[in-house]
C-alpha cells in the first residue's frame, strides 16, 4: 500500500507538472500573476490561523513559538502578494535566478534517483539520467537569462515544465514496473 500511495503521489505531481506547464504555455502573464496572488492568499490564511492560534495557546508557550510575529509577517507578505503582483514582473531578473534554482535543485535530485536506479539494477536508469540531465540543461539556460522579458521566460519554463512532466511520469511508470517486476521474480 505504501508503494502505491508513493506512487499516486509521484503520478499527481508529475500531472501537476503538465497542467503548469500548459497553463504558462496558454498564458503566461495570467497564470503567473494568478499563481502570485493565489500564493498571497494562501499567506494571509496561513497568517490568520497563526495569529488566531497565537491567542488561543498559553502565554507561555505563545511566546516562545513567535506565532503573532510570524502570523503578521505572512499576513504582510501575503497583503503584497495580492495587491502588488505586478512588483513580481518588475523583478523580473531575481525571479529568473530563483526560477533556474529550483530547477537546478531539482536537476539535481534526478540525477541522486537516476544513481540510485543503477545501484539497484533497474534497467530503466537511462531515461532518468536523460531526465536529470535535460533538467539540468534547462536550468543553465534559465540562469543564464537569455530572455528578454517575463513573457517569454514563462513560456519557456512551460515548455520545461511539459518536458520534465512527461519524462517524470515515464519515470515512475517504468520504475513501478520494474518494482513490480522485481517482486515477482523474488
Amino acid at each position: 500500500m505504501n508503494v502505491f500511495r508513493e506512487c499516486a503521489t509521484d503520478v499527481v505531481l508529475c500531472i501537476a507538472e503538465l497542467i503548469a506547464g500548459i497553463l504558462l504555455l496558454l498564458d503566461p502573464v495570467r497564470f503567473a500573476s494568478t499563481v502570485i496572488t493565489g500564493a498571497g492568499l494562501v499567506l494571509i490564511v496561513l497568517g490568520l490561523i497563526k495569529v488566531g492560534n497565537y491567542f488561543r495557546t498559553d502565554a507561555e508557550t505563545a511566546a516562545l513559538g513567535q506565532l503573532l510575529t510570524k502570523g503578521l509577517i505572512s499576513i504582510l507578505a501575503g497583503a503584497f502578494c495580492v495587491m502588488q503582483w505586478e512588483w513580481f514582473f518588475v523583478t523580473f531578473p531575481v525571479l529568473a535566478m530563483a526560477c533556474g534554482s529550483l530547477i537546478l535543485l531539482t536537476g539535481i535530485s534526478k540525477i541522486q534517483l537516476a544513481v540510485d536506479m543503477v545501484r539497484l539494477k533497474n534497467s530503466q536508469w537511462r531515461l532518468a539520467a536523460v531526465n536529470a540531465v535535460l533538467t539540468l540543461i534547462c536550468a543553465i539556460v534559465v540562469l543564464c537569462n537569455p530572455f528578454a522579458s517575463t513573457e517569454v521566460l514563462w513560456l519557456f519554463t512551460g515548455v520545461t515544465l511539459v518536458g520534465v512532466g512527461i519524462f517524470d511520469l515515464a519515470v515512475v511508470i517504468l520504475r513501478r514496473k520494474a518494482k513490480g517486476r522485481d517482486a515477482y521474480e523474488s
